[in-house]
Formats: structure tokens, C-alpha cells, sequence
């Protein structure tokens, strides 16, 4: 399993780290043997939240014997110092431990509640207190789709690591900013959702079939590829997860062969991802000859139709921001043979066009 630093942090961790949002769908047992087996193959890194149902405590009956094999990472919601202490003691007793090596604060999705947890009396003035007591080593911070929320993240200084969605679908924007910006602040990046929470994945009787998903595989070895990654952390409940994951951690970089042949698979399934997403936003219906970007003012309506009420807004923005809009596409077709997803890019357009102009 190839390992990377992570980030100001300086823990060394397994490329591939164990997701337990999943573990509230299995029995106790089931938990216990998939997560020693995870550790028996050399990932070193788990991560839960105290809003995963029971999945701490599952965590916590591998790590009470096997504290010293693996780093863990749980969060909290909170947004209060009272609160964040409140879940904090309880996540170290169901995990059974002392410490907790990366303390998360969880969803801080947009603009109030990023004010709130940073503020005065908030849950990072908590979290550090934690820090100085020694109940955690690192703090970090997980977001959700506002862009604006994970730049000023990233710009405040006071967190060690960042954890975003991301998969090679890039559904929420993050490849070509945010990703190399938390980088270059040397903060530790981990990579939720890196199956688009399960849909980046063959049928199960064709996943059988076949003893691994070429699909899954592709999809994670496409994330530990980008070099601004420091790791996935896929959720887990079958033992065949754990060891179809795991794998990944000691293969190469994807070539732009394999990338091409993956984009290609992924439109073959014809499937509707994350917040409505059809387009792969591949690019390779670029370039146009009216220089309409049509990936991202797909992305644009994506995010409005979609987002929650309060993030709505980030697709107007986004669209607003194009120098050209969707209505300068002239239907001269040219992007149809290049879809890997056969989209009919021109009609798409055009009913991008008619979305915004009615708002």
C-alpha cells in the first residue's frame, strides 16, 4: 500500500483509507472483521463521524486492540464550542481511545455556518482547546459545494486538513482550484465520495461476474492520481469492497489512455449522477467554435436545479459569469461525435438558456 505524508500534519497514510459511514448497515461482527481485514492489507486510516448512527462504536471495538496500527478521524457538526466538546468526549468513548489523531468539523457547507464554527465560542475555539489538552492531534474541516466556504478554509491557516467530494466526474468543481490551492497550504487532502457515494460502479451481478469493477477500480485509481490528493476514503461494508479497494494503493498513476477509457465506460452506463449530472465533464466536447464551454454551464445548471435553496445561487453566479452564454451555440453539432456520453449537447443548451433567462 503506497503511503503519502499528509500535509503540516506529517502522518504518513495509506493512500486508500477505510470510509465508515456504510457500517451502521451491518451487524457489529461483520464491522470487525471487514475493518481488520482493511488493516491486515495495509490501510492505516479510518474515518467516521458521531453523525454516522453507530459506526463509532463499531470503529472502536477493532481499535481498542489495535490502537497502535492506524491513524482515526472522526467529526462533529456542531457549531457551538459547548457542542463540539459535548460530541467530542463522546466520540473518544465509543472509539475507545484517548485521542483522536484528526478532528473534523463536519458539513461546514456555506457562508453563516463557517462564521459561526470560527467565530468566538464557536466549534474551532473548542476543537483547539482539545488540541492544547492533547484529546486531538490535528484539526481539519469537511465542505460540501460552496467554493467560497473551502477558499476561506483554506486561507484562515487554522486547519491541517481538508476533506471535499471528489471523483472523476468532479461534481462539485473542486479539481482545478481548490484541490491544488489546500496543496499548496500544505494541508493534508482526503477525498470523500470518490465513488460519487456508490454510483461510479457496475451492477452487482456484472460486478460478480467479473471478481472486480473495472469501473470502481478506474474511479479510484483516478483519484490518487491527481498529485494534490492524499487520500480516498471510499465507504466500506462487504468484504469484496475492502479488498477491490485496496488494490488501488499499489497501482500506478492512470495513464491518459486509461483516463480516456474510463471517461468512455462511464458514459457507456448512461446513468444520472450527483445533483442531476449527465455531462462527465470531460472536455473532450471542446473546443467550440463560438467558444461556448458547455461542461461547465452544465455544471451551472446542475448546481441550480439541484443545490439546496441556499447554495441556488452558486449556479446563477457561475452561469452570470460566462463571457459566453448558452444561447451563442449555433447547433453546428460538431460536439456530438466527441461525447463519450452521447449527449445532445445543442438541446441541452438550448434548454440551459431558456432555465436562466426565467430567472
Amino acid at each position: 500500500m503506497q503511503k503519502r505524508i499528509f500535509g503540516k500534519t506529517g502522518l504518513e497514510v495509506s493512500i486508500i483509507g477505510f470510509g465508515a459511514i456504510k457500517l451502521p448497515g451491518i451487524s457489529k461482527d461483520e464491522a470487525v472483521k471487514i475493518i481488520n481485514r482493511a488493516l491486515d492489507l495495509g490501510i492505516n486510516y479510518i474515518d467516521t463521524a458521531r453523525n454516522y448512527r453507530d459506526s463509532e462504536e463499531k470503529v472502536g471495538e477493532v481499535l481498542k486492540d489495535r490502537r497502535n496500527e492506524c491513524y482515526v478521524a472522526t467529526k462533529s457538526t456542531a457549531r457551538d464550542a459547548s457542542g463540539l466538546t459535548k460530541d467530542l468526549e463522546t466520540s473518544l468513548r465509543n472509539l475507545q481511545t484517548d485521542k483522536i489523531d484528526v478532528y473534523q468539523l463536519h458539513t461546514v457547507s456555506d457562508g453563516d455556518t463557517y462564521k459561526k464554527v470560527m467565530a468566538q465560542g464557536g466549534a474551532l475555539e473548542a476543537a483547539k482547546k482539545a488540541k492544547a489538552q492533547g484529546k486531538v492531534d490535528h484539526i481539519g474541516i469537511t465542505i460540501h459545494r460552496d467554493l467560497d466556504t473551502m477558499r476561506a478554509a483554506i486561507k484562515s491557516n487554522e486547519f491541517e486538513t481538508l476533506m471535499v467530494a471528489y471523483s472523476p466526474l468532479d461534481q462539485e468543481g473542486v479539481e482545478e482550484e481548490i484541490i491544488p490551492m489546500a496543496k499548496e497550504k500544505n494541508m493534508g487532502v482526503v477525498i470523500m465520495k470518490p465513488l460519487s457515494g456508490g454510483l461510479l460502479c457496475l451492477p452487482e451481478p456484472e460486478r460478480e461476474k467479473l471478481g472486480k469493477d473495472p469501473i470502481v477500480v478506474g474511479s479510484l485509481r483516478y483519484v490518487v492520481s491527481n498529485p494534490n490528493v492524499t487520500l480516498a476514503i471510499p465507504g466500506m461494508q462487504r468484504m469484496r469492497e475492502v479488498e477491490e479497494n485496496v488494490t488501488v494503493g499499489n497501482m500506478p498513476k492512470l495513464t491518459d489512455e486509461e483516463v480516456t477509457e474510463l471517461l468512455k465506460s462511464l458514459g457507456s452506463m448512461k446513468k444520472e449522477y450527483r445533483y442531476g449530472q449527465v455531462c462527465l465533464r470531460c472536455g473532450y466536447c471542446q473546443p467550440c467554435p463560438q467558444g461556448v464551454v458547455a461542461p461547465t454551464i452544465f455544471r451551472a445548471v446542475d448546481m441550480y436545479k439541484n443545490y439546496p435553496d441556499n447554495l441556488k445561487h452558486l449556479g446563477i453566479e457561475l452561469y452570470s459569469s460566462l463571457e459566453i452564454k448558452a444561447d451563442d451555440c449555433v447547433e453546428c453539432e460538431q460536439c456530438l461525435e466527441k461525447c463519450p456520453a452521447g449527449i445532445n449537447i445543442p438541446v441541452r443548451l438550448k434548454q440551459a438558456s431558456e432555465l436562466f433567462a426565467n430567472i
